[in-house]
């Protein structure tokens, strides 16, 4: 889940503070970035680091590395196709397709959209989802074919000349982006929660700092917590990694006026307190993944 962030965001600290992120399409975009090196590690392969460049810049990169990017989180195809790091790889719209497609964290929404914003297909995991056709009055494609799929921006010719309907791309959810403002469903009740569950993993090392202050959504937006473990039906929210498991008393904290929303693939996402923390108190229990015993010592009066 929030374990590699923590780690090295706690290893980023020493070399000074972060950059800030966020900014907006309307915004003044940041001198683009030339580096064409990937995220990731050296063992990892090159569809995963070209997977976590990609999560990188939807997430956290966006305005650092010169890319404008909209309120709701989206960023044309054609900007990220045409950045160093993604262009060095040689990614196309096609590649972009399917690494949505492959998420089995269905991380991404990718639609094909009008300047109005009008949507006319929507590509999910496993899948491509065309949207219900304009109607009479409202159509604006022309009869020509369109141009091949494979193109970058998906611009298809239109009759009055003026729109252009183009593929964009967002994260759904994980956003460092200050500026980023994503639909999300509320919370209202524990009941909402299908499994009735919301479990934050970490590593042993982010546990020590937490037991004694809370959960915290960090440079992040929000605090992330899953319907369950991983391997238990669990889309996305849960690293296979986590060694200490956090489970949340979802209905005490709302009680105590703390939000909670679901993002579009169902992580359970908190801002927690005025000060972005999720506080020892609304703890339930915290097990350790390797003995499936239960962890004392954070509990507060």
């Amino acid at each position: 889940m929030d374990a590699e962030w923590e780690t090295s965001n706690t290893a980023r600290k020493s070399k000074g503070k972060a950059k800030a992120q966020g900014g907006s399409a309307g915004q003044k975009k940041a001198s683009p970035s030339t580096s064409t090196k990937l995220r990731g590690l050296d063992k990892d392969s090159p569809e995963v680091r070209i997977s976590k460049t990609l999560s990188w810049l939807l997430r956290h990169g966006a305005q650092g590395e010169g890319l404008a990017m909209r309120k709701d989180g989206y960023v044309k195809v054609v900007d990220l196709l045409e950045h160093p790091k993604l262009k060095s790889q040689g990614l196309t719209l096609e590649g972009i397709k399917a690494i949505v497609k492959a998420d089995s964290k269905q991380r991404y929404d990718l639609i094909l959209e009008m300047d109005d914003g009008i949507k006319l297909e929507a590509i999910s995991p496993g899948s491509i989802s065309p949207l219900p056709e304009l109607g009479p009055t409202d159509s604006v494609l022309s009869s020509k074919e369109p141009p091949s799929e494979g193109t970058a921006s998906g611009e298809i010719e239109i009759t009055n000349d003026k729109k252009y309907p183009i593929w964009m791309i967002k994260a759904r959810q994980g956003h460092s982006i200050k500026t980023v403002e994503l639909e999300l469903k509320p919370i209202k009740s524990v009941s909402d929660i299908p499994t009735r569950i919301a479990v934050h993993g970490t590593n042993r090392r982010a546990w020590e700092s937490i037991a004694k202050g809370g959960l915290s959504k960090m440079k992040r937006n929000h605090i992330h917590l899953a319907q369950n473990v991983a391997g238990e039906g669990v889309i996305s929210g849960m690293r296979h990694s986590a060694k200490v498991l956090i489970y949340v008393d979802v209905q005490k904290a709302l009680d105590a006026g703390v939000k909670f929303w679901f993002s579009e693939n169902g992580v359970v996402l908190t801002e927690g307190d005025e000060r972005g923390f999720l506080t020892q108190k609304f703890f339930e229990k915290v097990i350790d993944v390797g003995t499936g015993r239960e962890l004392n010592g954070w509990q507060v009066e």
